[in-house]
């Protein structure tokens, strides 16, 4: 199972995926709030800066010896808007009230001529704004700009002019701020992440220790094998040991199914190797029933031939006789298997043995010369390869195969020792390829078809497995797969 599958990893993640999600949440947020505070702080300074500037021109249009009208500005304020500049720091544009510059204390703004004449769109919307105030930013380069309109007036209300303010919104000592709050939220919270990452760690390997040891112990349950129960710690959390408790029942549950299924099935094999072996005597002793009841009617001693008769009806019972015999052995042998005399045994040597005793030059060996050793027992491989070549010759013969072909190999994995053999017989149907290690089958016109059921127990006698396959070219393989000690 992959790491990142694994819910120790996903309890770990989570936690620090929380506080990174906090952290950013909280960065974003600082960020939006200083941004609003310094246009709340920036719109505030322009309009103290609007009112106090606004003061000192009403105070210079009240005390100047021209009428206060329009065409008259020009020479109020000819100097005086200069100066009015460097006292507020800020420079001043006056329009006529429809839009035409009159008098400006500043030759360039960002870099462009101050505007000659004020759009139609902003002299509405300063007509349409109730406080007769108006403010636009506007973005030029790297810098911010505020514009504040408004309406200047004479002592009979009439307006006479529109003031126009051009102001530089100057962040640059709330950006130095905010770099510096997000450096110490930095270094805050990366101290919480290494804290984090300690605890989440220790966390999640507490959560997840008893799941591994059930995930563990279901791992390794088997029917029919010896199960050890769970037990856990009183502090373990109560989701933890009610799990607990249902694996110990289920092993309890477990127990009583595998000793019942164990005798169901051992009643039943018994019942069918009965049956097996009692229609197998059965088809010999027919023959020799009519052998017998045929000899004694016509029993002659008299007769010249008697004693060859009498040789031919002898060979015809010992054949039967021959016949239950090998009956008899060949159920003694897939029914009890002898006591494994398990030895170090060198694989290549023995099989090739093995092939040398069938004299055919069709079968072929292929893999390590030496080298490749396995804990077995010698006569019982012997046994195995000696019954999958014996059913590979069989096939080969009985359907007259041209340039027939047996392949045995053996390969020396890491974990695995995967012996092979195949034939390029007629093969085996899909449909019965499940069914022949089953005893009693067989696709032969003779045997009892418990060869492949026997090589099949022994195999898994030493914890190997094997299967049947279909080679490239036709026919039917068996590979085999034993584990290493």
């Amino acid at each position: 199972m992959s790491f990142y599958k694994s819910l120790r990893f996903r309890i770990f993640f989570a936690m620090l995926f929380v506080l990174v999600l906090t952290f950013i949440g909280l960065a974003i947020l600082t960020v939006i709030q200083y941004k609003e505070e310094a246009q709340d702080y920036h719109s505030e300074r322009l309009l103290r800066k609007e009112q106090n500037i606004k003061q000192n021109l009403n105070y210079v249009l009240k005390n100047s010896p021209y009428p206060q009208e329009t065409e008259a500005l020009q020479n109020i304020f000819h100097n005086k808007i200069f100066e009015i500049k460097d006292i507020h720091n800020l420079d001043i544009d006056l329009y006529s009230p429809e839009g035409q510059l009159i008098l400006s204390s500043q030759n360039k703004v960002s870099d462009t001529s101050a505007q000659k004449t004020l759009s139609q769109e902003l002299l509405k919307e300063l007509s349409k704004n109730d406080n007769q105030h108006l403010v636009q930013s506007l973005e030029q380069g790297s810098e911010n700009y505020q514009s504040s309109y408004s309406y200047l007036k004479s002592d009979t209300f009439e307006t006479i002019a529109i003031v126009h303010l051009p102001y530089i919104a100057d962040d640059g000592f709330m950006a130095k701020e905010l770099n510096e709050n997000l450096m110490r939220m930095s270094l805050l919270y990366g101290v919480m992440l290494l804290i984090s990452i300690g605890i989440a760690y220790a966390l999640s390997q507490y959560i997840t220790r008893s799941l591994q040891s059930i995930s563990q112990r279901l791992t390794s349950t088997q029917l029919l094998g010896q199960n050890q129960k769970i037990e856990v710690a009183s502090n373990v959390s109560s989701e933890i040991i009610r799990l607990v408790e249902a694996y110990n029942n289920m092993i309890d549950a477990l127990e009583k199914s595998a000793v019942q299924l164990a005798q169901g099935e051992r009643e039943a094999a018994w019942r069918e190797m009965a049956k097996q072996v009692a229609h197998e005597i059965k088809n010999p002793l027919t023959p020799m029933r009519l052998s017998v009841q045929s000899f004694e009617r016509k029993f002659d001693p008299q007769d010249p031939d008697i004693r060859n008769k009498i040789s031919e009806f002898s060979a015809t019972l010992i054949q039967q006789i021959d016949t239950m015999s090998d009956i008899a052995s060949a159920f003694a042998t897939y029914a009890k298997l002898p006591e494994q005399n398990v030895v170090t045994v060198e694989l290549a040597e023995t099989i090739r043995r093995t092939i040398e005793v069938f004299d055919a030059p069709f079968i072929k060996f292929s893999g390590p010369d030496h080298g490749v050793t396995l804990g077995f027992d010698k006569n019982q491989l012997n046994r195995i390869v000696t019954n999958l070549i014996k059913n590979s010759l069989q096939s080969l013969q009985q359907n007259h195969t041209p340039n027939p072909e047996i392949k045995i190999s053996l390969e020396d994995n890491d974990s695995l020792v995967i012996l092979r053999i195949e034939d390029n017989g007629p093969g085996i149907s899909k449909e019965l390829r499940s069914r022949v290690f089953e005893p009693k089958f067989t696709t032969k016109t003779k045997g009892m078809g418990l060869g492949l059921a026997m090589v099949k127990t022994i195999v898994l006698s030493y914890g190997g497995r094997i299967e049947i396959f279909e080679p490239e070219g036709g026919g039917v393989g068996f590979v085999m797969q034993f584990p290493k000690a």
